[in-house]
């Protein structure tokens, strides 16, 4: 095979690959080989088939097969002979007007990871904020939990109905004056102001008794996952069956044995153990966010700019997507433009410090055991269904791509771990409301190399520029959460529906849309 380099800049190469009529015909002989003693034909006895006349029922495929191996094995020997590290899959492509029996000329582009300086991790130092799980904090997250759980009891009929408020309704749903599927339903509950339905719906609940009969008028949003709705003007036969009101709730011994436990002082054990677990994440993502400043601002190298596309292409299409849900989403939309230069700053960002903890991780012999990597596969598995999660499984285990993907963000945490236990560390008791307003400034500045900041103090939050920007943003520079999948807003539908409707949306990935129905609760 002959191997010419036709491009070096930066971090882009491309070569030309010549690989020869003999070799590829070579091959075809090899697989000639392989196959004769399986091949039948009338007239000869199994295995006995004379190699030109397989040459001649299968030539075709054989030669296909065979070039597409000697091209795989072409780029192969480009990476190991060149030493390249690619940062994504190369793109290959065969040359026009390529014939069988003649030499095939094959384009390999690609972008190689850049030369990484060993990077240094003495001198880092770090404050550890830690917050105590008090029984104030305990008692918060039992009443927080409670009012999850809130019940909801008959009002009087004359009550109007206010937002907090529960209502049971029947509903029919029409564009144009046409039914459409999932439209209907009855016996429905929906809490006002909870948001669970598509904007502006809930809101024209406001001040209904039961018994009444109201039009709901709403338009579904530009990003409705149902082709025929979206951006359609829709409206809603309602019909108010019940009006409830929120009931007192009491956190007590009894509450606790509504939970199936023993006691009060039961159920504070319990929650104590979740309170705890949430202030160490919060000072884990302090921490980390301070140490991945540090590391940011010490280097600066060239990244490859696909990387940073795809990067980009992710934290936009999620602010996009979240600005679609605004009051005025052409408003939003309009302002996020102004500041793509900013979030493409945070796309450079990532991908650098993603290169940077490989390279630490690496340079140390940080590892992530088969072990893990199992246990990853299989937890990863459970958000299918059980019939595609051995598919899945086995997907995985022969896709390289897929399985760094699953794995990168247990390796940066294990990168991060060690880089704690190498830096010196100060600790200091705050409240959970300093220690979320300091991620909170951290989450409103691009920290990296030339920003012009001094990244060991506390940072003020930049200039907001639109109401609800700042969470969007918030999202968009978590280094923790690098592709949250949002559910879909969705219109009233029957709850008979919703299971069918979730099967259905099994295979969508990654966000899964749905038919109309009742939205799913957001992560958190």
């Amino acid at each position: 095979m002959k191997t010419v380099e036709t491009l070096n800049e930066g971090l882009k190469r491309e070569y030309r690959l010549t690989i020869t009529a003999q070799d590829i015909d070579a091959r075809v002989d090899d697989e000639v080989k392989s196959i004769a003693p399986t091949v039948r034909m009338p007239g000869f006895r199994p295995g006995k088939v004379p190699p030109n006349l397989i040459r001649k029922m299968h030539g075709e495929a054989l030669s296909a097969d065979a070039l597409n191996k000697a091209i795989d094995q072409g780029v192969r020997d480009l990476m190991t002979n060149e030493k390249l590290r690619p940062a994504l899959q190369p793109a290959v492509s065969l040359a026009d007007g390529y014939e069988r029996g003649k030499d095939a000329e094959i384009t390999v582009a690609l972008e190689v990871l850049p030369e990484i300086e060993t990077p240094s991790i003495d001198g880092l130092t770090l404050e550890r904020l830690t917050v105590p799980a008090d029984d104030k904090a305990v008692m918060a997250k039992i009443e927080e939990f409670a009012a999850q759980m809130k019940r909801f009891e008959d009002a009087p009929k004359t009550k109007k109905a206010a937002s907090g408020d529960q209502v049971i309704i029947d509903f029919a749903g029409s564009v144009d004056g046409v039914a459409f599927d999932g439209g209907t339903g009855e016996d429905m509950a929906v809490e006002i102001g909870s948001g669970q339905l598509i904007p502006g719906f809930e809101d024209q609940l406001v001040g209904v008794k039961t018994g009444d009969e109201k039009t709901v008028k709403v338009s579904f949003p530009e990003d409705y996952p149902v082709d025929t709705l979206k951006g359609k003007a829709a409206e809603f036969a309602v019909t108010v069956k019940q009006v409830k009101i929120p009931a007192e709730s009491r956190i007590d011994d009894e509450f606790a044995k509504s939970l199936g436990l023993e006691s009060l002082d039961k159920l504070k054990e319990l929650m104590k153990d979740q309170v705890e677990q949430e202030l160490n994440g919060l000072t884990r993502t302090y921490m980390k966010r301070k140490l991945l400043d540090q590391l940011a601002a010490n280097h600066d190298f060239e990244v490859p700019p696909t990387m940073v596309e795809a990067e980009f292409n992710q934290i936009w299409q999620q602010l996009e997507h979240e600005a679609s849900h605004e009051e005025d989403p052409e408003a939003a939309k309009a302002e996020l433009e102004k500041d793509r230069d900013e979030y493409r700053s945070i796309a450079v960002r990532r991908v650098r410090l993603g290169l940077l903890l490989s390279e630490i991780g690496q340079a140390n012999g940080v590892q992530v055991s088969n072990q893990e990597m199992q246990r990853l596969i299989m937890q990863a598995a459970q958000q299918y269904r059980p019939e595609d999660r051995q598919r899945f499984v086995e997907y995985v285990q022969q896709d390289a791509l897929a399985a760094a993907q699953l794995r990168a963000p247990l390796y940066e945490d294990k990168v991060v771990d060690f880089l704690f236990e190498k830096a010196e560390i100060t600790d200091r008791e705050v409240t959970r409301e300093e220690i979320e307003a300091a991620i909170e400034a951290d989450d409103d500045h691009v920290h990296g190399p030339g920003c012009g900041h001094d990244h060991d103090h506390d940072h003020k939050p930049a200039k907001k520029t639109a109401a609800k920007k700042p969470a969007a943003k918030k999202e968009a520079v978590k280094e923790e959460a690098k592709a949250e999948k949002t559910p879909a807003k969705k219109a009233p539908a029957k709850k008979a529906a919703a299971p069918k409707a979730e099967k259905d949306a099994a295979d969508e990935k990654p966000a899964a849309k749905k038919a109309p129905a009742k939205k799913a609760a957001a992560k958190k």
